[in-house]
């Protein structure tokens, strides 16, 4: 078998944290001017991209580097309450016996990640961490990610639960296997046709098998 690389996005893909980003971001909104989240709004996020969110938030793009950096910062406070996609353990378990290597691309800080993974014994799987801040796409921060540990598009896959995540490997010319058991609703993955779309952790290591 091929070795591959599998790079993972972070939050709502390995780490479940949608919960703690709604709190922190309502704990937010007052001082950056946008309205809190109710169970109704975050149903109707969930089917949209990322510049229809900031547009439906009413938020400045101005004001977004800042939100983005209090958000990690208030997020580093919960980390040790924070838990796994239930069956990621698992599938990380299972592709590292299959001699592929994994890594993390993330808009989250790298200690918030390293953290996370340690307090829940995930840190053994992974060869490398990649943190980079983006407001719309994540192209730059993989090309980024790439070009620093020598890699090569033919060689990685990425995981991710975002359109943006779909979009971003797209453009730069990698495979991706977008997730639905995280933020983006299965409908709106659907539609940026990834090359792959699953429901389940478990379902990770056959596919990745027949790429």
């Amino acid at each position: 078998m091929t070795q591959k690389v599998i790079i993972f996005d972070f939050d709502g893909t390995i780490a479940d944290t949608l919960d703690a980003l709604v709190s922190i971001a309502n704990h937010l909104a007052n001082e950056f001017g946008y309205t809190p989240i109710t169970t109704e709004d975050l149903a109707y996020l969930r089917n949209l991209n990322s510049r229809q969110i900031i547009k439906y938030s009413g938020i400045s793009l101005l004001k977004i580097p800042f939100l983005v950096k209090k958000v990690k910062s208030e997020l580093k406070g919960k980390i040790h309450e924070l838990k796994p996609i239930v069956g990621i353990k698992e599938s990380l378990a299972a592709l590292r016996d299959e001699e592929h290597r994994l890594g993390i691309i993330t808009s989250n800080s790298a200690d918030n990640v390293t953290d996370f993974l340690k307090n829940n014994d995930l840190e053994v799987f992974f060869d490398f961490i990649y943190s980079g801040v983006t407001i719309f796409g994540k192209t730059t921060i993989i090309n980024n990610a790439l070009k620093q540990n020598n890699l090569s598009s033919q060689q990685v896959i990425y995981v991710g639960d975002e359109t943006r995540d779909v979009e971003a490997s797209k453009k730069a010319n990698i495979k991706v296997i977008a997730v639905a058991w995280g933020f983006n609703s299965h409908e709106v993955l659907a539609k940026q046709n990834p090359d792959f779309l699953i429901h389940q952790p478990k379902e990770l290591l056959q596919v990745i098998q027949n790429c």
